[in-house]
Formats: C-alpha cells, sequence, structure tokens
C-alpha cells in the first residue's frame, strides 16, 4: 500500500519550547508545591502549571474572519517555525521513514487506550482509523477492543463476521489454545484490523470489569502485538482503572471546539492527579474534525497547549466518510485523512518498546 505523506505536528524535543512561544516572557522555575509533593517543572512556555482552566473561550475563539490562507495548516506552517509546510508534498524519502517507523518491531505488545470524556468527538473513528493504518502496513496481528460498558459502536465500522462479543470470549477463555480460537469471536475489516465488539444486549445486566477487562487483555496479548482499546466517555467506570494501568500509551481525542478541548484537557488534569504523570507524557492528542470548513479556534494556541503537556498533536481533517459513521474503509477516505491517520500511526510508533520490554506492566 502506498502510504501519501501527511504534514504533522512534530513533538518538541525535551527542553525545547514551541517557537512560537519563544518570545514570551521568562518562565518562573517552579510553583509553590503542594504540601508533601515535590515541586514539578513548568512546561516550556508557561508561567504555571497548564490544567483545563486555561483554556477559556477567549483564549481560544478568534472572532475576527480569517482569510483562505490561514487555518489550522498555517497554524502548523508557525508552530514548527516553517519547518512542515502542510499541503506540499516532503517527497519518497519521507513517505519512506513515515512507513519505516510504522512498520518498526515491538517487543512483547503494546497497548493503546483512545479515550474522550465527551461524546461525539471521533473517539471510535479514531480507534478504526489508527488500527486500520497499523494493521495495512504491518505482518503482525492489530485488534481493537470494544470496553464501552454503554453500547459500544466500534463492531459496527467493521463488516460484521460474527455476533461474537467480549462476553462470548470470556467465557471461552480457559479453552483457548491457538489463534483460531480468539479469531471465531472477532471481525475482521480489509485493512487486517480485528475487533472484538462489546455486548449490546440490554438485557445483560452485568457490567464489564475491571477483571473482565483484564482476563480480555491476558488472553489477546498472546496473539496480538498491538491492541487499542476503545473507551467510553466515562473515567470512573471499573473498566478504565484496569485500561490505564495497562496502557502503555494514550491516544487522546478532542474536537476543534472549546467544549471538547476543556474535556480533553480535564481528563490530562485527572490523570496527573490519580497517579498516571506518566501515561500523561506519553499522551498522543488527536483533533479531530466533525465538520467541513475552517473554525474560529485558535489552532495554534491549542495545539501549543496540548504540546506543553503531552508528546505530539496530530490534526484529522474533516472527511465525509468519516461522517457517515457507517463501515470504515482506508481506501474510500480522502488522501489528506490517509496521511494524518499514517502520520498519527508513525507518532504512535515512535514510543514502542525495543525488545527489552521498556513498557512491561505489573499485574
Amino acid at each position: 500500500m502506498t502510504v501519501p505523506v501527511e504534514p504533522r505536528v512534530t513533538p518538541q524535543p525535551a527542553g525545547r519550547r514551541p517557537p512560537q512561544v519563544e518570545q514570551q516572557a521568562p518562565q518562573v522555575e517552579q510553583q509553590p508545591p503542594s504540601a508533601g509533593q515535590p515541586p514539578q517543572p513548568l512546561a516550556p512556555g508557561f508561567d504555571h502549571q497548564p490544567s483545563s482552566l486555561d483554556l477559556e473561550s477567549g483564549v481560544l475563539v478568534k472572532r475576527s474572519r480569517r482569510s483562505p490562507s490561514s487555518g489550522w495548516r498555517r497554524s502548523v506552517h508557525r508552530l514548527t517555525g516553517g519547518i512542515l509546510s502542510p499541503g506540499e508534498s516532503a517527497g519518497e524519502s519521507h513517505e519512506q521513514d513515515l512507513v519505516d517507523r510504522i512498520r518498526q518491531p515491538i517487543g512483547g505488545d503494546y497497548r493503546i487506550a483512545v479515550l474522550s470524556l465527551k461524546g461525539g468527538v471521533g473517539k471510535t473513528t479514531t480507534t478504526v482509523g489508527l488500527g486500520s493504518t497499523f494493521a495495512s502496513l504491518r505482518g503482525d496481528c492489530v485488534i481493537a477492543v470494544d470496553a464501552n460498558p454503554d453500547f459500544g459502536t466500534l463492531a459496527q465500522r467493521l463488516p460484521q463476521q460474527t455476533r461474537s462479543t467480549v462476553r462470548d470470549l470470556l467465557a471461552a477463555a480457559p479453552n483457548i489454545e491457538r489463534y483460531s480460537d480468539v479469531r471465531a469471536h472477532t471481525s475482521q475489516a480489509s485493512s487486517r484490523l480485528e475487533v472484538l465488539a462489546s455486548e449490546r444486549d440490554p438485557a445483560v445486566s452485568e457490567a464489564f470489569s475491571e477483571s473482565d477487562y483484564r482476563q480480555v487483555i491476558e488472553v489477546l496479548q498472546v496473539y496480538y502485538n498491538i491492541i487499542l482499546t476503545d473507551c467510553g466517555t466515562g473515567i470512573m467506570h471499573s473498566a478504565m482503572r484496569g485500561v490505564l494501568d495497562l496502557a502503555n500509551a494514550l491516544v487522546l481525542v478532542s474536537s476543534p471546539a472549546i467544549d471538547g478541548a476543556r474535556s480533553a484537557a480535564a481528563t490530562l488534569d485527572w490523570l496527573q492527579h490519580h497517579g498516571f504523570e506518566d501515561l500523561v507524557a506519553r499522551t498522543v492528542v488527536v483533533v479531530s474534525a466533525a465538520r467541513p470548513g475552517a473554525s474560529n479556534i485558535d489552532m495554534e494556541a491549542l495545539t501549543a497547549h496540548f504540546l506543553a503537556r503531552c508528546r505530539a498533536v496530530q490534526v484529522v481533517p474533516f472527511d465525509e466518510h468519516l461522517a457517515e459513521g457507517a463501515e470504515l474503509d482506508l481506501e474510500l477516505m480522502r488522501p489528506a485523512t490517509r496521511r494524518a491517520f499514517a502520520e498519527l500511526a508513525a507518532m504512535v510508533a515512535d514510543d514502542f518498546p525495543p525488545a527489552s520490554g521498556r513498557h512491561a506492566v505489573g499485574w
């Protein structure tokens, strides 16, 4: 498969400020620590610890109408100091570099939690787009698990090959001895991405718990190298603790809107205050456009906020095929959308562990 090249927002090296904040006033070295807490270093370009409170409407909304040459593409260009020029091909060498990054080997399995506290921002679409990109370019097995306790729709985005769910897999777990035993419970897209559906029968009253999720991952990690989890919108439900404990990386999905951005920032706040600081540092934020046309949101300010807190930011442009909410096919996406998902996959793959198991997670 030929992967067209999409400009990406390059993660900033440790210790460097994003270019657009270089001329801000010198930052204070640290805030007064809370009782019993060690002082935390400040994010580049901020004179305080960034949080969801920073994302006020007056900060992100630009009231003046933008010219046709502006928008998120101009923001990315300015943010990277002109290194990236969205819309212009970087050549075959960049394309090959992209594919090489996506195809790099994994020592063991790598677990990616795709999360958003706000519904309707493209979380499930991002899960399928990212998983399909990995599955179409790699030779190993990739699966996405629907961990939404409220009738998740992940399985509806692929051709349905089985009516089996996570409950059926758990019931069969004692007798699973080979890959084909697991494959009987999954549906597979043309990209080779497999999906394990959530329970959708309203008569099933038993909630999908943390213990259930851990058992599912224990089965899947034997046969799959990349495991994506499409999380629910609630961060407090039982399974979420298991998802976060076992995740090697987090993909946090937001929309280019005030409510979506603040929900994403509030998610980072919660993670930082509940012992998941390392996971925040390995987070890639996806800003997914649900509507066509330019937005009044200042993408430069929004991107700078998340880059100060997370590892990378990727914009996924509006795409009519994604907006349908039906089965998702990479070949039916616009070239710019396929490039965006390829860039996202490469960003995530940059954190793959070596054979020594850097991300080994205890049970």
